[in-house]
């Protein structure tokens, strides 16, 4: 098992015994588990997140395609952006449908997510001029 894989199992674990609350690192920060189809593979993967809530609309959340600052894009950016997903969040899970932000919304939505977590803007910092962090809405369906 890699150690991504592992921190994954663990993180996910930890949400699922917690409705949705994780500690370490995470205490206090929205978490959802992202479900998504590999594109290429077909086999169902979770991935724990971090989001951001909609302002005024619960039913929209912004996930993050840092990878923790490397230089490509997560395969599961890839996987949500070639079809569909769903979440769990705290206890409820749906279907979601996903659209990617661009320009100036996609820079007002990062940088709040920035300003909240510093973590994310070490991210962009590490990434300038390599890319540029997709930030995903997903809508409950």
């Amino acid at each position: 098992m890699t150690e991504t894989t592992d921190w994954n199992s663990k993180t996910i674990a930890e949400f699922r015994a917690n409705k949705g609350r994780v500690g370490g690192p995470f205490e206090g920060a929205p978490m959802v588990l992202v479900h998504h189809r590999g594109r290429k593979s077909g086999r169902e993967y979770v991935n724990p997140m971090m989001y951001l809530p909609h302002d005024a609309d619960d039913n929209i959340i912004y996930v993050f395609a840092t990878k923790a600052g490397a230089p490509t894009n997560p395969d599961s950016y890839y996987n949500l952006t070639a079809g569909e997903g769903s979440v769990e969040r705290g206890t409820e899970s749906y279907k979601v449908t996903v659209r990617e932000l661009t320009g100036a919304e996609r820079d007002r939505v990062y940088a709040e997510q920035a300003r909240r977590y510093t973590g994310f803007a070490d991210y962009e910092r590490q990434t300038a001029g390599i890319r540029t962090i997709p930030v995903l809405e997903l809508t409950r369906a």
